[in-house]
């Protein structure tokens, strides 16, 4: 196992107290539909964790962490509206990698070095398992999406673009 996704598997295991069942893959994970095919699944089962940054407002500088459905695009302005900011954007890698301690394209859903706010796509809620990184872009675990959403303390609601 890859370091990154064997250090993700035992923080796991200390913080919250939970085996996970990490998968590695050869071809990568690193897109929704890539990690989908890797799995075997929907690509709307793919839980996949975008870390933005806020600008403007009390918020001014904080970074959230978005876990959206594979299928589903962010709304970066209604991420905004959701923190009561001006604006948010994609985060900066280095600075994600400095605060959050993953690397994109590896970003999980938990395990963060410093715990940010996280928002959850309600449409993962409709898959008994959902598929969320582990550290690398070639890893994933599986979980049901309600634990997930309690240890990564998300609030459940939609700030996914409309078709």
């Amino acid at each position: 196992m890859h370091e990154r996704a064997a250090e993700f598997t035992e923080r796991a295991r200390e913080r919250y107290g939970i085996e996970l069942d990490v998968s590695e893959f050869e071809s990568g994970t690193k897109t929704a539909a890539a990690a989908a095919e890797a799995v075997g699944c929907e690509t709307a089962a793919i839980a996949s964790t975008i870390v933005v940054s806020l600008s403007g407002g009390d918020r001014d500088g904080e970074l959230v962490a978005a876990i959206t459905s594979g299928a589903n695009r962010l709304d970066l302005d209604a991420a905004a509206e959701q923190f009561g900011v001006e604006e948010a954007s994609m985060g900066d890698p280095d600075r994600i990698r400095e605060t959050i301690g993953w690397s994109i394209g590896g970003v999980p859903p938990i395990c963060h070095e410093t715990a940010v706010p996280a928002l959850m796509d309600p449409t993962l809620q409709e898959y008994e398992t959902v598929y969320g990184a582990a550290g690398t872009p070639n890893a994933l675990f599986a979980i049901d999406p309600d634990e997930l959403a309690a240890l990564a303390d998300a609030t459940i609601m939609d700030v996914t673009e409309t078709n």
